[in-house]
């Protein structure tokens, strides 16, 4: 397998997308946390574009981006338990909905977020627009990616875990479960694996952490007159 570390944080939803790979593939890795108010050289050299986690460092060779991290590792380790189909086709269908959670689902939840009273209310149309798409995305499946969990599933994950955090500390409530009763009997199915469920980050933690980054983006926005 070669030497496996992994440049992340804690809490970045987008980092767990990798633990949860190499747990599923058995990767051992060394794990290296960053803190992003001060990053380290070593971030800053293997990162210099984007300067944020994860970063993969396979063999002294980095890769960046989670996205593209997960190709990497279901590429690279592709004996075992592979995450994107085999179709071309599935595959491509399989990025671009990976994209779209990336651009739009989480951009727009998190702009509700971190917005307040009738801002809040008029963001969370998109956002509400948004997990209507992928509610649809779930219809005959158990899985984004099928039957079986795949590729998607690592992708859309944070919405079995981050999005209450999200609800309890912005003070909205997206995922109702008469709307969204495909999401929330994936959400059962995806939290039941036993990989994902013993990477999950301290709840308590989580819930601190985003009130304060919550806190954070308010008054930098009243600063800068938003």
């Amino acid at each position: 397998m070669g030497d496996v570390k992994l440049f992340r944080t804690w809490s970045s939803p987008f980092a767990l997308r990798i633990v949860w790979a190499l747990k599923l593939k058995g990767i051992e890795s060394e794990t290296i946390y960053e803190d992003l108010a001060n990053k380290s050289s070593l971030l800053l050299e293997y990162n210099p574009v984007y300067k944020k986690v994860p970063v993969l460092l396979h063999n002294g060779k980095p890769i960046c981006e989670s996205l593209v991290i997960l190709e990497y590792i279901d590429e690279t380790w592709n004996t075992i338990a592979r995450f994107l189909p085999e179709d071309p086709l599935d595959r491509a269908t399989e990025r671009f909905w990976a994209k779209f959670n990336d651009e739009q689902v989480t951009s727009s939840v998190f702009h509700a977020y971190v917005s307040q009273g009738v801002e809040q209310e008029e963001a969370k149309g998109p956002a509400l627009k948004h997990l209507d798409t992928v509610e649809n995305q779930l219809r005959g499946k158990k899985f984004f990616s099928g039957e079986t969990f795949g590729f998607l599933d690592l992708v859309f994950g944070w919405i079995a875990n981050y999005l209450e955090i999200l609800e309890e500390t912005g003070g909205i409530q997206l995922l109702d479960k008469q709307r969204f009763p495909l999401i929330s009997a994936w959400k059962e199915n995806f939290c039941n694996i036993g990989v994902i469920k013993e990477n999950w980050p301290d709840r308590e933690k989580l819930i601190t952490k985003f009130r304060l980054l919550r806190e954070h983006s308010i008054s930098v926005a009243a600063a800068e007159g938003k």
